[in-house]
């Protein structure tokens, strides 16, 4: 046995083992079907074999395992470090080389200035001159005094979204804007190109496009909400566009730095001392331009701000905000903190704009609420909770209709509301947490979530009665329904949030319609039967059918059942009035289940009503029949329905609404029958 393992073992392991062929020759050797399963067991038992082999050797080399893991770990943290040993050597040997350039530029610099003082600005404003002629468009760019030429060079221009080529581009880098010019497509004399942008040096960021072939040598200039993405000819002339730009946007900063610097006097003015009292009005200006805003970081904040916008670092945008403005707290209000306020405020706007989008429906709302916190945290470190607030509640409320009418329609009504209760009271349960949890210092908000909570139950309920009243379910299947959906309501208590109240308004008419209908049923059933009621004894036939009714009665509360049933399986009560009391019964628990206040006197009239309708056949028949024997056989029944079912019926109506039914009590004490020994009739 053990050799015939051994070779199935090396047939099963070769490299050139076929499955296909193997079951075939197996079925052509095989006599019979007790020869395939012997096989299959024996491949079974090598499966069990190879399973236990390959545990064991996993708890044998669990050890070498975790130090394989740890020595990976180690290797990959030096890896790690030498990279950016690299990287800084990198940077030292770059910036090294940079200050070598820049000094010897500088030496050249100086030397052709000394050679030629006063060509090289008259040079470069005669070739942007020059230039501009070939442009249709910008003859009004020169009227600007001190600017001239920087750096100039032919571009192609890419979508951002689908990266596919645009057009073909001639940009103008001057020491003060960036002009874009189109090519024309049929010339004019010596005009080549067609205006197209202008931008200020200060309203773009430059940033890096990282090269992924076959787009490579970009680099994309940003203009909040806008993009615009530019390819050089090489690696080479990508480099100089960036550095250029870089450098002439720092040297347009300093200079204007300088300008306002030289604006502010050295030395403050001594004020008069006026004895005027109508004077004090009249705030000296020169303490208001005192007003230090030479840092470099306040220089380069709007352009800050707008790189923070589009690298989407929100957090970055705000903190750079809040340390503006604690700058500026006590500061006194000029004519240059004015300028650097509209500046900022545009980016505020921008960045407002951003995070309103984020929290938009149109936007994925997978993530939960968790995934707002971030744009909703930032709204309100802006100062504006209430539009915070109303944004992610609007999120809230689409993902939760998105959830609802994503979820599949099963057959069984009772899985799908399961799933349905989950979904929405989960969903609504994180939204309270995460609302608490952003809002927290915000107590005027949380009238909103009280308002949109009714708005997202009315959602749900709609679901719900789509589902379980409109598709016309029984009521045992209704009430299963809305206990769930009770069940699940009473959950949001943990946080506080009770909806019970709101969960029974909303369905308080569903519930209405759907006991009456099942009332007007049981009545015309009811009815169906009467009109066919012989008044006979049960015969069940068998010991099992009677011990199945009896149990079924004692489940009702009929306690006192056994005292109407006799021998040989026979029942001394007609089929009508045991199927009356079964159906009676599971209306009373069934509409339990339902029962809330509203739905107080609708629910006890529909058991009236339906008693009314017993009670009205027994009556009617006793006074019809002439027979003693079915007369006396009537008056039994007469007595189960008022001394055993209708005290029942008034019992459990009062242990489940918590009050005595006196409409109940007064029908049962109206309708009593009682025998005239005389007439033998009855009297009701």
């Amino acid at each position: 046995m053990a050799d015939m393992g051994s070779r199935l073992r090396k047939q099963l392991e070769s490299p050139n083992f076929d499955p296909q062929n193997y079951v075939k020759q197996l079925s052509q050797q095989s006599d019979g079907d007790r020869d395939l399963q012997e096989h299959r067991h024996k491949i079974q038992t090598l499966a069990d074999e190879t399973a236990q082999n390959l545990k064991k050797n996993v708890y044998k080399n669990y050890r070498q395992f975790i130090e394989t893991a740890k020595e990976i770990s180690y290797l990959e943290s030096e890896m790690y470090q030498l990279s950016h040993i690299l990287t800084e050597q990198k940077s030292i040997m770059e910036s090294i080389t940079q200050t070598l350039l820049s000094t010897d530029k500088d030496e050249t610099a100086k030397e052709m200035l000394a050679a030629f003082p006063k060509e090289t600005e008259e040079v470069k404003q005669r070739t942007l001159t020059t230039l501009l002629e070939k442009v249709e468009g910008c003859k009004n760019l020169m009227e600007t005094p001190g600017r001239y030429l920087v750096y100039n060079g032919d571009l192609i221009e890419y979508d951002a979204e689908s990266m596919s080529q645009i057009q073909k581009v001639h940009a103008f880098l001057m020491n003060d804007c960036l002009l874009i010019a189109t090519w024309l497509a049929n010339r004019r004399g010596t005009v080549k190109y067609k205006y197209n942008t202008l931008y200020d040096l200060q309203d773009f960021a430059v940033v890096n496009v990282k090269d992924n072939p076959p787009m490579k040598d970009m680099f994309k200039i940003l203009m909040f909400p806008d993009s615009r993405i530019f390819q050089a000819e090489n690696s080479k002339i990508k480099k100089e566009w960036l550095e250029i730009l870089e450098e002439t946007k720092k040297s347009k900063v300093a200079k204007d730095r300088h300008k306002k610097e030289e604006e502010v006097p050295n030395s403050p003015v001594r004020q008069e001392v006026s004895t005027n009292p109508f004077d004090e009005e009249d705030e000296p200006l020169e303490s208001e331009e005192l007003v230090d805003l030479s840092p470099e970081w306040i220089q380069e904040l709007p352009e800050d701000l707008d790189v923070c916008i589009a690298q989407r670092d929100f957090e970055g945008a705000v903190d750079l905000l809040d340390k503006l403005n604690e700058y500026l707290r006590d500061q006194p209000v000029s004519p240059r903190v004015k300028e650097l306020r509209s500046k900022v405020d545009e980016r505020v706007r921008q960045l407002t704009e951003v995070l309103v989008f984020e929290l938009s429906p149109d936007r994925s709302l997978r993530g939960g609420p968790k995934a707002t916190r971030r744009a909703v945290s930032q709204l309100i470190r802006l100062g504006q909770s209430t539009k915070a607030c109303e944004l992610f509640l609007k999120n809230r409320a689409a993902a939760v209709q998105t959830a609802i009418r994503q979820l599949r329609i099963e057959g069984a009504t009772l899985l799908y509301i399961h799933k349905l209760c989950n979904i929405f009271f989960t969903s609504l349960l994180e939204t309270a947490k995460e609302f608490e949890m952003d809002f927290a210092g915000n107590t005027g908000c949380y009238s909103a979530f009280v308002v949109w909570s009714r708005s997202a139950m009315k959602m749900f309920v709609d679901a719900f009665s789509k589902q379980v009243f409109d598709s016309k379910e029984s009521i045992s299947t209704a009430a299963e329904c809305v206990k769930v959906a009770n069940e699940h309501c009473k959950q949001l208590s943990e946080i506080g949030l009770d909806l019970t109240f709101i969960l029974q308004s909303l369905l308080v008419k569903d519930i209405k319609a759907a006991l009456q209908s099942q009332k007007d049923i049981i009545i015309e059933a009811t009815k169906h039967r009467n009109s066919e009621e012989m008044w006979r004894k049960m015969n069940l036939m068998t010991p099992e059918a009677l011990a199945k009714l009896k149990e079924e009665m004692r489940s009702c509360g009929m306690s006192t059942f056994e005292q109407y049933t006799g021998d040989d399986c026979w029942v001394n009560l007609s089929y009508t009035v045991v199927a009356f009391t079964k159906q009676m019964m599971a209306f009373l628990e069934e509409g339990l289940k339902l029962y809330f206040p509203e739905l107080h006197m609708v629910f006890l009239e529909s058991l009236r009503e339906i008693i009314l309708v017993a009670v009205q056949h027994v009556d009617f028949s006793l006074r019809c029949e002439q027979e003693a024997d079915k007369k006396a056989f009537i008056l039994q029944n007469a007595a189960f329905l008022h001394e055993t079912v209708l005290p029942v019926v008034e019992k459990r109506f009062e242990e489940g609404v918590g009050k005595p039914a006196k409409q109940l009590q007064d029908l049962r004490k109206s309708s009593r029958p009682r025998v005239n020994p005389e007439s033998t009739t009855s009297v009701v």
